[in-house]
């Protein structure tokens, strides 16, 4: 018998009802959304060797926004862009060398409001066939997988917190061997790691 699909099972679990997200969900002082700037992000899923991966990047820590934090390949919706899919494709294209004809678009997700002022669409990607990343120069320090089980499970996310702009915030956050992934990284995949009960 062949083991789960557990790129499809997400796919499915993406297009099930479920709240909508934000980086205040566990924070009480929220300011009014108002003008908020449309981005996209990938969930670029493959299958290496029997076990379902997905794609993150360690964001360069010389950058001025969120320096050395794991994140999904994305950006802004840019003016040319056919919407979130195209703008989620075009990053990954720019950020890790990732095809956009080697991306199947599996769907997408509600979207996530970040403290920074954007409005981030989740989409979902089958990559289809190997390919070699090639990290941004100026952005990307690292790119690498990590099991879609160990981000998929819920009860592994745990909730921290750091003194930001103030005041103390809180967080999701999914530790995964050198890798702290937190944020809106963190509350995107555990959105989706919700929806797959």
């Amino acid at each position: 018998m062949a083991p789960p699909d557990l790129i499809a099972q997400a796919a499915a679990a993406a297009g099930r009802q479920g709240p909508p997200t934000s980086d205040y969900d566990l924070n009480p002082s929220r300011p009014a959304a108002a003008g908020l700037r449309a981005a996209a992000v990938l969930l670029p899923m493959i299958e290496i060797g029997g076990t379902a991966q997905i794609y993150l990047t360690k964001r360069a820590s010389h950058l001025k926004s969120h320096p050395g934090q794991i994140a999904l390949p994305g950006g802004k919706v840019d003016a040319g862009d056919a919407g979130p899919e195209a703008a989620a494709l075009r990053e990954a294209s720019e950020e890790i060398g990732l095809p956009a004809g080697n991306v199947r678009i599996l769907g997408r997700m509600a979207a996530h409001e970040t403290v920074t002022g954007f409005s981030v669409t989740p989409v979902l990607g089958r990559v289809t066939a190997a390919f070699l990343p090639v990290p941004e120069a100026g952005e990307v320090e690292e790119v690498f997988t990590v099991p879609l089980s160990a981000v998929l499970d819920s009860g592994r996310y745990r909730i921290e917190g750091r003194f930001w702009r103030g005041e103390w915030r809180r967080y999701y956050c999914v530790p995964h061997g050198p890798y702290y992934i937190w944020g809106a990284t963190a509350r995107i995949l555990k959105a989706l790691a919700d929806r797959m009960g």
